[in-house]
């Protein structure tokens, strides 16, 4: 029997704030929760922000939202963008005079240089012209992004020494899923054996700030410095690497499967496909992405992919761009925002789930993948799309039957561009016509976050998490009407939140859909906790479930006391750098087992032939 891959524990960090404890999701929705249910999640992102207060007032509260969600970027100035042009300078006597230290000679003194030293100077006359770059402030053409909650650098939290901003991202966002699982790691450990642990993370740009790949490729132009860790930190798999060094002192299997904006989808059928078959019983998936760098995003631009200032200006016919609103799926739109975030989630089997009393947050049923095929750019969309929600609807409907089919929803891709918002919801209106669905609940929440490019269906995941403990799908609020070439006779576009019950328990099922560059689709079917326990109870039993809810108590109360820390800005950094580190001392091998010192059981070795049928 297939084992079901459940979600025990989820973290990180996006532009609504941290994810464990779904706060980041109440962040998103909370115009419609009360007081009381804001009151952790306010405190919680003061704290993060840097907002010492007495108390969580007025306007504690809109220092939040004002520097929370989609807005104007903070971690560079779009007004004053350090940028060099080419120059050609001349004077009317054809000579140009200038001082340098003899250390910043260039190697190879140009021939219309005449060079008279000064002590530890040197003057240097240039008889003709001289070519220059001149350092200049400009305006950038995109102000508008989603920064991670404003004032808040996990890397004050631990020795974040040179590490680029996406591993800063990552290990938060590992440690704040690690603090939400309720178990101690080494509890985790001893119940299976070292090798049977996954982690599927990494980042589909890479690192490209200026601690790592960026500032390596500028330094010969910007008298920059290269450092022996740049090159390694800009790998895209670095989070991964870092979260089995130096979070879990993990030996598992390891990797990331990319696949531009789908990647953390990628990763996550990477994830429970290893489940399914049995390599492992724990697996770690996420990404993380800070792509909120100039130089980026002017790639971007170029293409004509992001919402440019003077776009959202005509669009509202005003002198200023709507910052808040700059990403509006499904709408009239100019395009995508950037974002940054970091999202990881821990699966299980379901029968160590049990045994080890885990929260139990939903499961997931499958995810599908397909290419495009041929088609007129490598930037345009395709066919691929119709065959991941195709699959995944009809899986929804095996597992789920006709009529709670028609109570699920999809969290669209929904980017906020013009052709976004024709072709998706194309796809999603066609697959919601052909099952039978009469009004197909459609969310987008780059509307708040941004565009987090390989983390984006992470974001969806965590949120999607959120509907199941306080009933409300995010609307986009960012729109007040649905584009005229927007299909959506069989869908309902939400532009307000959906309640769907006190803990989501109307909708069963949720489809996240990605639609990546290139032709990387990707469509994942997730079930909702109510749903997957009543699964977990018919294949097991009343009994083994009572069980499972006893040992939960324990468990479900330490994620409530670590949220709770948190909250108070107490929370624990998972991050241990050359701390009981193995070498060959510390291997044992047996022609039946490997054992390592710093684990608790051995790894069994292979000892049968799997192609005994073949020989």
């Amino acid at each position: 029997m297939t084992k079901l891959p459940v979600i025990v524990g989820f973290g990180g960090v996006n532009a609504a704030g941290r994810s464990s404890g779904f706060h980041s999701y109440k962040r998103m929705i909370a115009d419609v929760l009360s007081e009381h249910e804001m009151q952790s999640t306010w405190q919680d992102l003061a704290h993060r922000m840097g907002l010492e207060a007495e108390s969580i007032d007025a306007e504690v509260i809109e220092s939040i939202r004002q520097g929370t969600l989609v807005r104007r970027i903070d971690s560079f100035d779009p007004d004053h963008l350090l940028y060099q042009s080419q120059a050609s300078l001349s004077s009317e006597n054809d000579r140009i005079s200038f001082t340098l230290r003899k250390s910043k000679l260039p190697n190879q003194i140009p021939d219309n240089w005449h060079l008279e030293e000064k002590g530890s100077k040197v003057i240097v006359t240039v008889h003709g012209a001289l070519d220059a770059l001149l350092p200049q402030s400009v305006s950038f053409p995109v102000s508008s992004g989603a920064n991670i909650p404003h004032g808040f650098d996990p890397g004050k939290l631990y020795n974040a020494r040179f590490h680029p901003r996406g591993l800063k991202l990552s290990v938060y966002g590992a440690s704040d899923m690690m603090n939400s699982l309720g178990l101690e790691w080494s509890h985790v450990l001893s119940a299976i054996t070292p090798d049977q642990v996954s982690v599927y993370a990494g980042s589909s740009m890479g690192q490209i700030d200026e601690s790592s790949m960026a500032g390596m490729m500028a330094a010969p132009l910007t008298s920059g410095r290269v450092s022996s860790k740049m090159m390694a930190m800009s790998f895209a798999q670095m989070p991964a690497d870092f979260i089995n060094s130096y979070v879990l002192s993990s030996i598992g299997n390891t990797g990331t499967n990319m696949g531009a904006c789908a990647t953390f989808l990628y990763n996550l059928r990477q994830g429970i496909n290893d489940i399914q078959q049995g390599l492992a019983r724990v697996v770690i998936v996420g990404n993380a992405e800070a792509p909120i760098v100039a130089e980026l995003m002017e790639g971007y631009r170029v293409m004509g992919a992001l919402a440019e200032d003077h776009k959202l200006c005509n669009l509202d016919g005003t002198d200023q761009p709507d910052n808040r609103r700059a990403c509006r799926p499904f709408s009239d739109n100019a395009g995508f925002i950037m974002g940054e975030s970091a999202q990881f989630v821990i699966l299980m089997d379901d029968q160590l789930a049990l045994q080890l009393g885990a929260n139990i947050y939903g499961s997931v049923a499958d995810v599908f993948v397909n290419a495009d095929a041929n088609k007129k750019s490598i930037s345009a969309p395709g066919v691929g799309n119709y065959v991941t929600m195709a699959k995944a609807t009809a899986l929804a409907k095996a597992i789920l039957g006709d009529e709670a089919l028609q109570s699920t929803y999809v969290h669209a891709h929904g980017t906020g561009t013009p052709q976004n918002r024709v072709t998706e919801s194309h796809i999603l209106n066609e697959v919601a016509k052909t099952f039978g669905i009469k009004s197909w609940p459609v969310t987008a929440i780059k509307s708040y976050v941004g565009h987090s490019m390989g983390v984006a269906a992470g974001d969806q995941l965590i949120a999607a998490l959120g509907v199941w403990k306080y009933g409300y799908i995010p609307g986009i609020k960012t729109i007040d009407h649905i584009a005229d070439d927007v299909h959506c006779s069989n869908l309902n576009i939400l532009t307000d939140h959906h309640f769907v019950g006190p803990q989501g328990e109307k909708c069963q099922g949720v489809i996240l859909n990605a639609k990546g560059f290139g032709g990387n689709n990707a469509s994942g079917l997730v079930l909702s906790p109510q749903k997957t326990l009543a699964m977990l109870s018919k294949r097991y039993g009343k009994q083994a479930i009572d069980e499972y809810v006893a040992r939960n108590e324990t468990v479900a109360q330490r994620v409530i006391a670590a949220d709770d820390k948190a909250t108070q800005g107490d929370e624990t950094m998972l991050y241990s750098f050359g701390e009981a580190v193995m070498d060959e001392k510390d291997v044992s091998i047996e022609p039946t087992q490997l054992k390592l010192s710093g684990f608790e059981h051995a790894i069994p070795l292979p000892q049968e032939n799997p192609f005994k049928d073949y020989i």
